[in-house]
C-alpha cells in the first residue's frame, strides 16, 4: 500500500517500469520450458536454464515488477548463484552487507551476534536490498539472453496434460491463446494459479502471528545490522524488527496483537502513528517519510512432492516460510537454480531423466531444515500459545542479568542445505576424518589474489590439492579446480595429496575421495548424472 495520493508504484526511491504485453507470434513447435511467474524466482530459473544453452518462456500477468521492499535479505549462498548466472555486479554494487545483529528486551540490549564470516569469504553472510532491485538487476540479465523470451501482461489461465508435456492457455489483451510446452516451471508465488489449478494444497502449520511490514525513508546514521525489539514501549508485549536498505530506506516489521484488526492496523494514520513510536524507542525524532507498507503471517507449509508430472513447482508455489531467518527469498532462489541446471542437463541429454527425481528431496529437504529452524524463531518472535509466550518472556527476562539467555533471541540466519542422502550425490567416503561432507556447499577460500571458487568449470567439476594428480584429471576433459595443500585447505578439506572432490553445478558436493583415481572419479560422475542409459 501507498500513502494516499500515490499510486501503487508512486515510490519515492525507484522508477518502476512499463512493459507492454508481446506481439503475438504463431507457435511452430513446443517450447522447451515455459515459466510462469516473472519474479525472482522465475527469472533465476529462466537464467539458470539459459546458463545450460536451454530455451524459456517467461509469463507473467503484471506490466512491472512488485511492489515494495518484500524479501529484503539475500544471503551468501544467493550471491553465488547470482554469480553463476552472469548477474552479480549491480547486486554487489548497490546493497548493503551486514555481519552483525543486536536484540533488545525492554530497551535494554541482551544480545549482539556476529554471522560467520572471514577472508576465505567472497561475500558477506547477509545484503540488504529491496526486491525491486533484485527483480531489476535479474531483469537486466534476463532482457539481454537471447534464449529467454519474456511475455508481461499474460496470465495462464488454464494448464492441461498433453502426450508431450502441457499445454497453457494464456489470457493478455488481445485475448485467449494456447501454448506448448515440455516442461513447466510454477514460481507464480504463494498464491500460485498453477498449484490450484492441479489441484495441490500445500500443507503444514499456521501461526498466529500477524507482522505489518513498513518502509520509510529517513536520514539516519544507525550502521547496517538487524535490531530485534522485544517488549518496547512502542508495541508492549510486542516484537519489532528494523533493517537499513539501500537509499535511505528502513524496513519496519512489527507484531499485531491479537485484538488489532488487520483492516485497522493497515490504515494509513495508523501506520505513521504506530511508526513515530517505534522511532522514537530508537531515539530518533528526525524527519521520515512513509513508503510502503503491508501485512504477512508466519506460516510453515509445504507441497508432499514438488513435481507434478512435466510441472516443478518453485519457491512459494511448493512452500511457505516465516521470514525469520530470511530464508523466503534465498530458499526460492536456491530451488530455482536447482531445477534449473538439472532440467537444462536432462535437456541437453548431458545427464539421465533420473536426475530430476533429486529435485524434491534435495529442496524438500531444504525446505524441512528451515522449517525446524525457523519455527524455532516464530515461536520466539511471535509466541503462538499462552505457554509459549511464558517461556519466551521468561528467557528475555533472564537475558537482563544472565548473557547466555540473550542467545535465544538469535534468528539463526540461513545457511545452505546439505543434501545427505540425496540420488544426485554419491555416498561419503568413510576415510575422510572431517572437511566438507558430501551433499555440503563447497566451501571458499582465499587463494592470493582470487578465491577457489573462481576456478569453477561450466558443469561438474574436480577439486584436486596436488599438480601432479591435477594434470592426469585434466587429461580426461575434466574441469579441474586445484588448490594447496595449506593449513586452511586442510580445515575445511581435511585433503591428503591423493584427495578429489567432484562438485557439481550448483557447488555442492557430488563425492569425495581421501585416495582418488581417475576412474573412480569418472564413475562417481557417471552415476550422479544417471548417464548408464547415454552411454550408447
Amino acid at each position: 500500500m501507498r500513502p494516499a495520493g500515490r499510486s501503487e508504484t508512486d515510490s519515492l526511491y525507484f522508477t518502476y517500469p512499463h512493459f507492454n504485453a508481446p506481439q503475438r507470434v504463431k507457435q511452430t513447435q513446443i517450447a522447451p520450458v515455459a515459466i510462469v511467474g516473472a519474479g525472482p524466482i522465475g527469472m533465476t530459473a529462466a537464467l539458470a536454464l539459459a546458463k545450460e544453452g536451454v530455451r524459456s518462456t517467461l509469463f507473467d500477468n503484471k506490466a512491472t515488477f512488485n511492489d515494495g521492499s518484500r524479501a529484503i535479505c539475500v544471503a551468501r549462498p544467493s550471491y553465488y548463484i547470482m554469480e553463476q548466472l552472469g548477474a552479480l555486479g549491480p547486486f554487489l554494487e548497490k546493497s548493503l552487507g551486514w555481519t552483525k545483529g543486536r536484540s533488545f528486551y525492554q530497551g535494554q540490549q541482551i544480545l549482539e551476534f556476529d554471522m560467520p564470516d572471514s577472508a576465505d569469504e567472497k561475500f558477506r553472510p547477509m545484503h540488504n536490498l529491496q526486491q525491486q532491485y533484485i527483480e531489476q538487476f535479474l531483469w537486466g540479465a534476463v532482457s539481454r539472453n537471447d534464449l529467454i523470451e519474456t511475455r508481461w501482461q499474460s496470465e495462464v489461465t488454464g494448464i492441461a496434460d498433453t502426450d508431450a508435456g502441457a499445454r497453457l492457455t494464456i489470457r493478455d489483451p488481445q485475448g485467449d491463446y494456447r501454448f506448448d510446452a515440455t516442461w513447466v516451471l510454477a514460481c507464480d508465488g504463494a498464491r500460485s494459479p498453477i498449484r490450484k489449478m492441479r489441484g495441490q494444497r500445500l500443507k503444514g502449520e499456521n501461526f498466529e502471528g500477524r507482522y505489518v511490514i513498513a518502509d520509510i525513508q529517513m536520514d539516519h546514521d544507525y550502521p547496517t545490522i538487524r535490531r530485534a525489539l522485544f517488549d518496547p514501549i512502542s508495541r508492549p508485549s510486542g516484537t519489532v524488527l528494523i533493517h537499513k536498505q539501500p537509499d535511505d530506506i528502513w524496513r519496519i516489521d512489527y507484531q499485531l496483537e491479537d485484538d488489532e484488526s488487520t483492516d485497522d492496523a493497515l490504515r494509513e494514520d495508523t501506520v505513521r502513528a504506530t511508526v513515530t513510536a517505534v522511532l522514537k524507542d530508537i531515539d530518533y525524532t528526525g524527519d521520515w517519510d512513509l513508503e510502503w507498507w503491508s501485512v504477512y503471517s508466519a506460516n510453515t507449509l509445504a507441497l508432499d512432492d514438488y513435481r507434478d508430472g512435466c510441472i516443478f513447482f518453485v519457491g512459494d508455489s511448493a512452500h511457505i516460510v516465516p521470514i525469520f531467518g530470511v530464508r523466503g527469498l534465498n530458499n526460492g532462489l536456491a530451488d530455482a537454480a536447482n531445477i534449473g541446471w538439472k532440467l537444462g542437463w536432462v535437456l541437453n541429454r548431458k545427464a539421465g531423466t533420473e536426475l530430476l527425481d533429486s529435485y524434491t528431496p534435495e529442496r524438500r529437504g531444504a525446505t524441512l531444515d528451515v522449517f525446524a529452524n525457523a519455527t524455532k524463531s516464530a515461536r520466539f518472535m511471535t509466541p503462538n500459545t499462552p505457554g509459549w509466550k511464558l517461556m519466551r518472556d521468561a528467557a528475555l527476562s533472564l537475558a537482563l542479568t544472565h548473557p547466555f539467555a540473550g542467545e535465544l533471541a538469535n534468528p539463526r540466519q540461513m545457511t545452505a542445505f546439505t543434501y545427505s542422502g540425496s540420488p544426485a550425490v554419491l555416498p561419503d567416503d568413510p576415510a575422510f576424518k572431517g572437511g566438507a561432507v558430501v551433499g555440503a556447499l563447497m566451501p571458499d577460500l582465499k587463494l592470493k589474489d582470487r578465491f577457489l571458487s573462481d576456478q569453477l568449470g561450466q558443469g561438474y567439476s574436480v577439486l584436486c590439492f596436488d599438480p601432479a594428480l591435477a594434470k592426469q584429471l585434466r587429461a580426461t576433459g575434466l574441469s579441474i579446480m586445484l588448490a594447496p595443500l595449506s593449513p586452511s585447505v586442510a580445515d575445511k578439506f581435511a585433503a591428503c595429496a591423493t584427495s578429489a572432490y567432484l562438485i557439481r553445478p550448483d557447488m555442492h558436493i557430488a563425492g569425495r575421495w581421501l585416495k582418488a583415481t581417475t576412474d573412480d572419479i569418472l564413475q562417481g560422475l557417471l552415476t550422479v548424472t544417471f548417464q548408464r542409459d547415454l552411454r550408447a
